[in-house]
């Protein structure tokens, strides 16, 4: 039995605030392994942290696995680089991590960043950053289907939110899937999530109200390319996603993540003056029969075994 707790700041095993901001998990083996935003100073970049666990409620430290480069690298301490996702590429075992890369404490750049690793908990080393077209690409999520296709999902200011097919090694882009503004809404969602639940595609994402919470949204579809539903919340409206913004949704059992039924919730609580110290609101959140919906709970076992 794993107690979760509705809104909780993770400490490692070390007794320190696990650096989990902008979260990506996956579970590679018998253990999920998430990334996160150094936040201790502020909202440039300090590199990636991973954590590693097998019930959500102890992280063992794995150690910083993309560091800061130097002074005037596209990766270095001025930059602002956010939302750390990984998957592991079947065609090339390689780890790939994507991330959000931007200017020099600034939003001019909006680029995909790539870095790869032969182990989840890396050293991973920083290859590139591209623009799949042309297209901006700001807030991103990561999915991979069942056949072992990748997929990222990207905001893009003018045009909505993209979802794209990746190369058979996950390196590069080959397709804009669908791109989609919200419904009565002139931009997409950013922190996109895409999960599939028996046959159904569920696609998650904030609106744009920069730092402060709104009421994240949904849209679903059988066929990534649509035709999708109209989006709409999936927390009692007024709720600002019970003052969080979406991150990642976990699938917590199940032989695989694809026929999963019960899924995690977690999302940012952020506090512009303490990143570093930002919470993270943990949820179960019911998702099935193309509805999803998040309920509160002060505290909730998760079903997991250490």
């Amino acid at each position: 039995m794993a107690l979760m707790k509705g809104v909780q700041l993770f400490r490692d095993t070390d007794g320190n605030v696990a650096q989990l901001h902008g979260i990506g998990v996956q579970r590679f083996g018998d253990r999920w392994y998430a990334y996160g935003e150094i936040k201790v100073g502020g909202n440039l970049f300090q590199g990636v942290a991973c954590y590693s666990t097998a019930d959500f409620a102890q992280w063992r430290n794995e150690g910083v696995v993309l560091p800061v480069s130097e002074q005037g690298a596209i990766d270095g301490p001025t930059r602002i680089i956010e939302r750390p996702k990984v998957l592991r590429c079947p065609s090339t075992g390689k780890y790939v991590m994507y991330l959000h890369v931007d200017g020099e404490d600034n939003y001019s750049y909006a680029h995909i960043g790539t870095a790869v690793a032969d182990s989840p908990t890396g050293p991973f080393e920083f290859l590139s950053t591209f623009q799949f077209r042309g297209y901006e690409s700001r807030d991103i999520g990561v999915f991979q289907d069942e056949d072992g296709t990748g997929y990222i999902l990207s905001e893009d200011r003018p045009h909505g939110t993209h979802i794209y097919r990746l190369s058979d090694d996950y390196l590069s882009v080959v397709e804009d899937v669908v791109c989609l503004r919200g419904t009565n809404y002139s931009f997409g969602y950013e922190s996109p999530i895409l999960v599939r639940r028996d046959g159904v595609y569920y696609w998650f994402g904030s609106q744009l109200t920069g730092w402060d919470c709104n009421d994240n949204m949904y849209a679903t579809a059988t066929d990534l390319h649509g035709p999708w539903s109209e989006w709409r919340p999936f927390t009692p409206a007024g709720s600002k996603t019970f003052d969080s913004q979406c991150d990642i949704i976990v699938p917590l059992d199940g032989a695989d993540q694809w026929h999963a039924t019960r899924f995690l919730y977690i999302g940012d609580r952020w506090h512009p003056k303490d990143l570093g110290n930002s919470e993270l609101v943990t949820l179960p959140i019911s998702i099935g029969e193309g509805e999803a919906l998040l309920e509160w709970h002060d505290e909730w076992d998760n079903g997991l075994a250490g």
